[in-house]
């Protein structure tokens, strides 16, 4: 590989898919077994519209485990996008770096979740690259404990787990 390619993002569509199954629980919330465990799940938080989503970004950036983050200090935006199939994040937008969120006239409500946000979000704090490896998936991780909560983060974790991703040290 030369000095300027980018590596092979090989674990994409598997971590989007172990995401979704996680999103599928959570959009229930409540109380389920899992594994011979108890968890008690929050229900998945859900926006109204793209405006909403900065000043959630705030909160967390601001949130002491996630501001403790080396990249947390670095301001992100939030755009709406043309089209409904993805989000994404722009490490160099115009700007400055920004999340781009379909909105929900669009059809981007599957979008405008707590899940995707932080998804995007972990994108923004960690710049790794492959862009689903192992040390964007310590962040999302980190970021799934520490805003939604550890049983959020144990789902996520065992869902990767079950499909033979590699998740990177703890943060």
């Amino acid at each position: 590989m030369s000095a300027t390619a980018t590596p092979r993002d090989r674990h994409r569509s598997t971590v989007y898919d172990a995401e979704d199954a996680v999103g599928r629980v959570l959009e229930r919330g409540g109380t389920i077994e899992h594994y011979g465990s108890t968890l008690v799940l929050p229900g998945l938080r859900k926006f109204g519209d793209v405006a909403d989503v900065p000043a959630y970004l705030e909160r967390v950036l601001a949130h002491p485990p996630v501001a403790a983050l080396p990249r947390a200090s670095v301001p992100v935006g939030v755009r709406e996008r043309r089209g409904a199939r993805a989000a994404h994040y722009e490490p160099r937008a115009a700007g400055g770096p920004t999340i781009a969120v379909p909105p929900y006239a669009a059809g981007g409500r599957w979008a405008l979740t707590e899940t995707t946000v932080l998804h995007e979000l972990a994108h923004h704090l960690c710049l790794d690259r492959p862009a689903h490896g192992p040390l964007f998936l310590a962040h999302l991780l980190h970021l799934y404990e520490h805003v939604i909560g550890p049983e959020a983060a144990h789902l996520l974790r065992v869902a990767l787990a079950e499909r033979g991703v590699t998740t990177g040290a703890p943060l």
